[in-house]
């Protein structure tokens, strides 16, 4: 079971003025923050990006506040909706708490450490609920009672990402749970036995987060049983091609999208600062707005795009950090791939690997590609497709 513990708020104003004021303050407090000018635009973006949090005004164009709260309680009943009353009163914020709302809050948000503090205290005891669950009554909004992660992960394992994000008071409650092996739902007198493994991954050093005072020394030393350091994504440029092929079946199924060598050769050179997750949109972005046909160097981000100094260069790949060995193995997977799918027409392979029909012979040789008994992928490449 995962559980990303950086916050994700969705702010939903006909306003851009108040839109961008509560970004502002969200993205302050270290939350990946969306918006949305209207109900609709925002139950479009809640099917591909959830939200941890939604703070919606009330009175806008064709949806109102208290529809698109309904939808959303009935559509994503784990999210949790405050409302911002500034067009209605007290009874509609009343009529909202019970339709499932979690919390309100006025406008104009006077003075506006109001509104950070609201939503500071908002984000920490979701973050306590989902983890631990709450009890019927528990605070506003708690309609009913919800099992939390640690309770779901009984007799299994729980994944906590980004574990430095968590507030210093929520660490002590973790460290209280991984000692005790019992968890205290919001709002119960009554502690539960969880047998749980549990595995935090972090971009940050928490070793030097303790020393600073920011990560508790105890939890650092109860969570560092076993490290596992995962490399970047450009100290391992030999996965990309594979990578991008698992992608590509995972947002095009079916429509046996090809990737050009000047594109891959493109991906191999970028420096990925925002490793995996920079390529997976990357490649969902070039599915999206190409003809999900074939992805080429101008189907890539700019900023990836440009990382190409010479687009011609066909599958002669950059060295890099790669070794020989990489290489034949990233340009043995890619032909093989399209020419099974191009069901071996050669003229064809040759047009969508951007090289010369006298080339892709010399290649397809070889590699013993297209023979009677052609050699099987590499065993990591296998283990994507």
């Amino acid at each position: 079971m995962s559980d990303d513990l950086r916050i994700r708020l969705l702010i939903v104003d006909d306003e851009q003025s108040i839109r961008k004021l509560c970004m502002t303050v969200g993205e302050a407090l270290g939350f990946a923050c969306m918006e949305a000018d209207s109900g609709e635009s925002a139950l479009a973006l809640l099917e591909e990006q959830p939200a941890n949090i939604i703070l919606t005004d009330m009175v806008m164009a064709n949806m109102s506040g208290l529809e698109f709260l309904e939808q959303v309680k009935k559509l994503f009943p784990r999210t949790e909706v405050a409302v911002m009353t500034g067009h209605g009163s007290v009874e509609t914020a009343v009529q909202a708490m019970k339709l499932g709302a979690y919390d309100y809050i006025s406008k104009p948000f006077s003075p506006l450490e109001e509104l950070r503090l609201f939503l500071r205290r908002m984000a920490e005891k979701i973050r306590e609920s989902e983890l631990f669950g709450y009890e019927k009554g528990a605070f506003t909004g708690a309609l009913k009672s919800k099992t939390g992660l640690f309770q779901s992960a009984n007799g299994g394992t729980i994944f906590l990402d980004e574990i430095g994000e968590l507030p210093l008071e929520l660490q002590a409650k973790l460290l209280r749970v991984l000692q005790e092996k019992e968890v205290r739902p919001v709002g119960s007198n009554q502690k539960m036995k969880v047998d749980v493994r549990v595995i935090a991954a972090t971009n940050r050093d928490l070793e030097a987060e303790y020393r600073n005072g920011t990560f508790r020394k105890d939890l650092y030393f109860r969570l560092n049983v076993v490290t596992v350091h995962l490399p970047s994504l450009r100290e391992r440029r030999s996965d990309i091609p594979m990578l991008v092929h698992w992608f590509l079946d995972r947002y095009a199924p079916g429509d046996s999208v090809q990737v050009t060598s000047a594109a891959i050769k493109c991906l191999l050179q970028y420096d990925w600062p925002g490793n995996v997750r920079e390529l997976e949109n990357s490649i969902e972005r070039a599915i999206a707005l190409g003809d999900r046909r074939t992805i080429d160097i101008s189907d890539l981000p700019p900023t990836i795009s440009s990382a190409s100094s010479s687009p011609d260069a066909g599958l002669e790949l950059p060295a890099s950090s790669l070794t020989s060995t990489d290489l034949e193995d990233i340009e043995r997977a890619t032909i093989q791939r399209v020419f099974e799918q191009v069901k071996g027409d050669k003229a064809l392979a040759g047009k969508m690997l951007g090289i010369s029909r006298a080339t892709l012979y010399r290649k397809l040789k070889r590699y013993n590609i297209g023979a009677r008994q052609a050699l099987p992928l590499p065993p990591s490449s296998q283990a994507l497709q």
